[in-house]
């Protein structure tokens, strides 16, 4: 929807960039607005001693140039009530949704309270969510009182949406309980077009997928929009995306995210507005534009954002009966660059230890022996990801050789796995597949050991292995064990890795 107006442009591929289908040019010359050039450039000499012709004009006539704005400039100068924003200015905006959950609850609450006072009450109880999901299912006393701190938060503040989980030997008994924050608050309705959605979180932007501003803030931050309902940014300038051709049926929105990252690397983005356009994310679905908008942060990205477009609106029929407004990027909007990339021309990726834009081809590291797989995460921890390793699993007709840990992100996951059919499968369900090719049995719905956590959190890197996993980040220590190698991939690569004992093509399997 929003790839229909881009403004002309040339380009000058190298070789190299022709071989990959990846190209970058500036399309608009750098800020500030053109108000301002036209300021600098008037002279202090005079031109003309003639009297400035006195006929009426109208209002709309006068004033600043009117320049075009980018979908997060528009989002911001709502937020903000203001007509028009360029990047770089500082406003305060009006924040629609903050969530937080176990592991920074507890410091933004002990923030707010320190600064707003101990009977403070928040700025709208229903427009705070909290999600209790990174250190769920462990022993440790620690983790365990931090969910204790939300829920008399919750009940002191009578917080509408708390999604809450008592009885951890047994998660289906928590009729409240989501899982991974990010996957629920799409799910239950919390992401909306046009709107400004902050988290404690680097992987609040996520939410970006719906069309809307949403990105991650410290514990300090939201202590002070629990009290105000507001916070000062400061507005992004944008880089866009053009993703244009065929999807491979071996490819997925991972491998799209870690083409991007490795091309313009972790500090790429940094501070700046990821917009994501072109036919082939039009065609993709709503689980795989928020696998594209997840890992943006991985760049350096303050937010990613893709143009909310009838595959949106679908998605969001049942799931809220608020009114949003979506916005689009101007024709004549500035971007700060574009890159343009053929799709039918990449291949499976991996990022090899231990930096996400560490990239390089999956067929490039087949030598690469590993010691686990991890499927789950925010990342490829969703119904759609568990659909692609269960059919990769069963086309293949063969069992893992390595232990394969499956971690759904949410409930509702948790039962599309054992409920839906895969397509092509003959009527078995994803935990059917999963059992015949000798995975683990799916674990509770929880971040799980993406991050870590502590020691006995399920599947938790505690011994120097290599692992193939579906997660966002492969940092030292990421997953638990400091000396531990972590190669990013997307379900399909690490399902196919899985099978055979190595870093694996998926393409052995699909086709």
């Amino acid at each position: 929807m929003g790839s229909s107006a881009l403004p002309p442009t040339s380009s000058f591929l190298s070789d190299k960039q022709k071989d990959v289908g990846f190209s970058s040019f500036c399309t608009q010359p750098s800020f500030p607005c053109s108000a301002q050039v036209s300021k600098k450039m008037v002279s202090k000499k005079v031109v003309s001693v003639m009297t400035p012709q006195q006929s009426e004009r109208k209002p709309s006539t006068t004033g600043a140039v009117k320049t075009g704005m980018t979908m997060t400039e528009k989002i911001f100068a709502r937020a903000s009530e203001k007509s028009q924003l360029i990047p770089g200015e500082n406003v305060w905006v009006n924040v629609d949704i903050l969530m937080t959950h176990d592991v920074c609850g507890p410091g933004s609450i002990g923030i707010f309270k320190k600064e707003f006072g101990k009977n403070a009450k928040v700025w709208d109880r229903e427009k705070i969510v909290i999600i209790p999901d990174h250190y769920i299912f462990t022993a440790d006393e620690r983790a365990n009182r931090n969910v204790d701190i939300l829920r008399d938060f919750c009940n002191e503040q009578d917080i509408k949406y708390f999604y809450d989980i008592k009885d951890l030997g047994n998660f289906k008994a928590n009729p409240d309980y989501k899982g991974v924050c990010h996957v629920a608050l799409a799910q239950e309705g919390h992401c909306r077009p046009g709107e400004v959605l902050l988290g404690t979180d680097s992987h609040t932007c996520t939410a970006g997928a719906f069309g809307q501003f949403a990105t991650g803030i410290g514990n300090t931050d939201a202590g002070f929009v629990l009290g105000t309902g507001k916070l000062l940014l400061k507005v992004p300038p944008t880089l866009r995306f053009v993703m244009d051709g065929e999807m491979p049926d071996y490819l997925l929105a991972k491998d799209l995210i870690l083409q991007i990252i490795g091309e313009i690397s972790v500090a790429g983005a940094t501070y700046k507005a990821m917009e994501f356009v072109g036919s082939t994310v039009e065609s993709l679905t709503m689980e795989e534009r928020m696998t594209l908008c997840n890992m943006v942060v991985e760049a350096g990205g303050k937010n990613g954002i893709v143009p909310a477009d009838s595959t949106t609106f679908k998605y969001l029929e049942d799931k809220t009966s608020l009114p949003y407004e979506p916005v689009y990027s101007d024709g004549q909007a500035r971007f700060l660059q574009e890159y343009r990339i053929d799709v039918s021309k990449l291949e499976p990726l991996v990022a090899k230890p231990h930096s996400p834009d560490n990239r390089a081809l999956a067929r490039e590291c087949k030598d690469v022996k590993i010691d686990r797989v991890y499927i789950g995460s925010c990342t490829g921890g969703k119904t759609e990801d568990f659909m692609a390793a269960a059919k990769l699993f069963h086309a293949s007709g063969k069992r893992v050789k390595v232990p394969t840990f499956l971690v759904p992100a949410t409930q509702k996951v948790w039962m599309d796995v054992y409920s839906l059919p895969v397509p092509g499968a003959g009527g078995k369900t994803c935990s059917q597949i999963f059992e015949e090719a000798g995975c683990d049995t799916p674990a509770s719905p929880s971040c799980g050991a993406c991050l870590g956590g502590p020691r006995d959190t399920y599947a938790r890197m505690n011994e120097a292995q290599v692992c193939v996993s579906t997660t966002n980040r492969n940092f030292p220590g990421r997953m638990g064990h400091k000396e531990g190698q972590i190669y990013l991939a997307s379900p399909y690569t690490a399902a196919a890795s899985a099978l055979t004992g190595f870093v694996t093509d998926p393409r052995d399997f699909l086709q």
